[in-house]
């Protein structure tokens, strides 16, 4: 069946945004992908099912260039207006590109951001969790993510990239706006900062570099093989948010996800060696990023006993994916003994994300510093009082108030 015969459903409520869980998993029980309609107006195709989600991912018939992402996206637009406010001005990165640029820019990147100097960074992420839990009392009321969810993962990317302290606020804001459900003058708003500031900061490291992964690219770029200045200001742009998203949505689901399941939490405080699993459960039980970003078919894409028509876009559903009970046993419950791996929390393909080995690094040490700093750690309300917040793309809390 092609599943065009059905109308497109508008999935995206408050409360799917507050549950999403079981409304994916009505869509899984229902056919692989169905059409629904984002709340900015698009028409797109979700797909839910893991198998599915996986062959997506990796087929090269589905794609993400800008110019075909703006034609395709055009023509699957519900309400007049501009679909995509900042298009030309922030995705020139790889992840808004297919091959061969999209080879040629990781490769770049890859030059620069290898894995010995995010190893490398072990020592100074140890610091800054350190620094942030020395801030802290034991029995103080606080919201977690603001004092610590946050801070960490924007230092580190911050240090990394070479932004200033001073603007680390703004950044978290601006990049709320960005990957929230918020209207194309807000985004393209908070898309004309970012240009703006990294246009700036690219030329600042240009004139005068330093000991960070800008300066580092700007220098990669020298040669034959070069970023243009547009690449440059959309990778910082694109390591920026990708940087520190995933990080905070994983300290804070992961801390809810132990304090609603004690004992998994009491497992993991016996044996601490138990963490690298955690987090690879972690981002499996509520994965960061709850939906990829937009792909479009360049001809009809058979995904399970649907079709999928050419020039559609499409999303494909992590979370669903990773609570899939045909591929997760008891996919619905936290065990952070569960084999590791399979899960899709950081995509799949030539797009699997980057800063994997970086996120994973930040939440290990988040996590053992937490849980040794405030063993007696517990949620402040009720967990049914927790707001998440209003994105298609990530699933993320608006506030964690925990006793420490």
């Amino acid at each position: 069946m092609t599943g065009t015969e059905t109308a497109p459903d508008e999935l995206f409520t408050y409360e799917f945004f507050q549950d999403p869980q079981s409304f994916q998993a009505a869509l899984r029980a229902e056919a692989p992908a169905r059409p629904v309609v984002t709340p900015n107006g698009f028409r797109v195709w979700l797909v839910t099912r893991y198998e599915e989600a996986k062959a997506v991912l990796a087929d090269p018939t589905v794609q993400k260039n800008s110019a075909g992402m703006n034609a395709v996206s055009a023509k699957n637009r519900t309400v007049e207006g501009e679909g995509r406010p900042f298009a030309d001005e922030l995705n020139q990165h790889m992840l808004a590109m297919d091959p061969p640029d999209h080879t040629r820019l990781r490769r770049l990147v890859t030059k620069a951001f290898t894995a010995r100097r995010i190893e490398q960074m072990r020592p100074r992420i140890e610091e800054i969790t350190a620094e942030l839990l020395a801030k802290l009392t034991a029995g103080d009321q606080v919201d977690l993510l603001d004092v610590f969810a946050f801070p960490l993962p924007i230092t580190v990317i911050s240090e990394l990239l070479g932004v200033d302290d001073e603007d680390r606020e703004a950044f978290r804001r601006n990049s709320n706006t960005i990957i929230s459900s918020a209207g194309p003058e807000e985004v393209g708003a908070a898309g004309r900062w970012m240009v703006g500031y990294f246009m700036k900061l690219v030329a600042d490291k240009r004139a005068n570099p330093g000991d960070d992964l800008l300066s580092a690219l700007i220098e990669t770029s020298e040669d034959s093989d070069r970023f243009s200045e547009q690449e440059l200001v959309s990778m910082a742009f694109l390591l920026l948010i990708a940087g520190h998203e995933t990080t905070v949505n994983l300290i804070g689901n992961g801390v809810l996800a132990l304090l609603t399941n004690p004992e998994q939490l009491a497992r993991l405080k016996a044996d601490p060696s138990l963490m690298p699993g955690a987090v690879e459960e972690f981002l499996r039980f509520r994965s960061p990023v709850n939906m990829s970003t937009f792909r479009f078919t360049t001809e009809p894409v058979v995904v399970g006993d649907v079709t999928i028509p050419a020039e559609s876009l499409v999303l494909v559903g992590l979370g669903s994916a990773n609570r899939d009970e045909d591929r997760f046993e008891h996919a619905d419950q936290l065990d952070i003994t569960r084999p590791v791996g399979g899960h899709l929390a950081f995509g799949h393909g030539i797009h699997y994300c980057l800063g994997a080995p970086l996120a994973r690094l930040e939440g290990e040490i988040a996590f053992r510093g937490l849980l040794a700093a405030f063993p007696d750690l517990k949620l402040a309300v009720e967990p049914s009082e927790l707001q998440w917040r209003i994105s298609v793309l990530v699933h993320g809390l608006e506030k964690l108030p925990v006793i420490l």
